[in-house]
C-alpha cells in the first residue's frame, strides 16, 4: 500500500481483540492478564492515575503560584429577554428567584441569581420589580427606564463583607 492509496476508510473498522479463544489466537490462557497478582484477578479495579505506589506524577510536580478557581462564585444567570418571554411576566410583576424556579428558568436557590441586560433588538416596556443578588449595569438601567424597581440582595459573601466592615467601623468609633 502506498500513501496515495490510503482512503478515509482505511483502518476505520478495526476488529476488537478477541481474548480467551485458545492458545493459537495469541490471547488465550491468561487472556493478556499475566500470571498472579491483583491485575490477574476478576473484580480488580484501579484508581485513575495510580502508579503502583510510587510517588504520583501530580505530586512530584512543584506547586507554584495561586489559583482563585476554588473561591469563584457561581451564579444563576438570567437574561431580561428570557424573563419577558414568559407568560406570567408579559404584563410585568414581581420577579424573584422563587418565581423563576416555578417558571423553569433556574433550578434552585442554592446559587445566587444574577440578572443580565440582554434584550436583543427589543426594548423593555413592562414594569418589573426584580429581586436578585446582582445586576449588570444594562439590566439595572433597562428595568428602571421601564418604570420598574431593582432590589439587590447581594450574595452570602457580600453580606459577610458588609458585616465585617460594619464591625471595623464600630471598633474605630469606640
Amino acid at each position: 500500500m502506498m500513501i496515495h492509496e490510503i482512503t478515509p476508510m482505511a483502518g476505520k473498522y478495526k476488529a476488537r481483540k478477541r481474548i480467551g479463544r485458545g492458545m493459537s489466537s495469541g490471547h488465550g490462557k491468561t487472556s493478556g492478564r499475566g500470571h498472579k497478582g491483583a491485575h490477574s484477578r476478576s473484580g480488580f479495579s484501579q484508581r485513575a492515575g495510580y502508579e503502583g505506589g510510587q510517588m504520583p506524577y501530580f505530586r512530584r510536580l512543584g506547586v507554584r503560584g495561586f489559583n482563585n478557581a476554588n473561591f469563584r462564585q457561581l451564579f444563576w444567570a438570567v437574561n431580561l429577554r428570557s424573563i419577558v418571554a414568559l407568560d406570567q411576566f408579559k404584563k410585568g410583576g414581581d420577579v424573584t428567584p422563587e418565581a423563576l424556579i416555578d417558571a423553569g428558568l433556574i433550578r434552585d436557590t442554592k446559587r445566587p441569581l444574577k440578572i443580565l441586560g440582554d434584550m436583543g433588538d427589543q426594548t423593555l416596556t413592562v414594569k418589573l420589580n426584580v429581586t436578585a443578588a446582582r445586576f449588570t449595569e444594562s439590566a439595572r438601567r433597562r428595568i428602571e427606564e421601564a418604570g420598574g424597581s431593582v432590589n439587590q440582595t447581594g450574595t452570602r459573601k457580600d453580606l459577610i463583607k458588609k458585616r465585617v466592615e460594619a464591625r471595623a467601623k464600630a471598633k474605630k468609633k469606640a
